[in-house]
């Protein structure tokens, strides 16, 4: 399976401990695609469809839900958490979400 930086994929996140995000839900794969390519690992950024506006959450809309991409909870998973690929953030949703990244884990 190809997975590609910005798409939009189901990911079972189980087992998860504390306050990580469970569940399978949508992800935004973050990794860049070269290391999508050649690691049997990526990055993703869980999705929720419940959230307060905080400065490291991205608003979307996906599925005609409003929902985040919780960037304080990227997470490095195995592949085979992936159930399937569902879609890909728009460009307006890439532009912010790399701004977020990079005031969040850069500045």
């Amino acid at each position: 399976m190809e997975l590609n930086q910005y798409e939009i994929v189901l990911v079972n996140l189980d087992p998860t401990i504390g306050s990580e995000i469970k569940k399978t839900r949508p992800c935004a794969i973050v990794s860049p695609n070269e290391m999508n390519k050649y690691l049997r690992t990526i990055v993703v950024a869980p999705m929720t469809t419940k959230s307060k506006k905080y400065p490291t959450r991205i608003e979307v809309k996906f599925e005609n839900k409003i929902g985040w991409i919780v960037i304080d909870q990227i997470r490095t998973i195995d592949k085979r958490r992936i159930v399937k690929v569902m879609g890909r953030l728009s460009q307006p949703e890439i532009k912010e979400v790399k701004s977020v990244i990079r005031e969040t884990y850069v500045d």
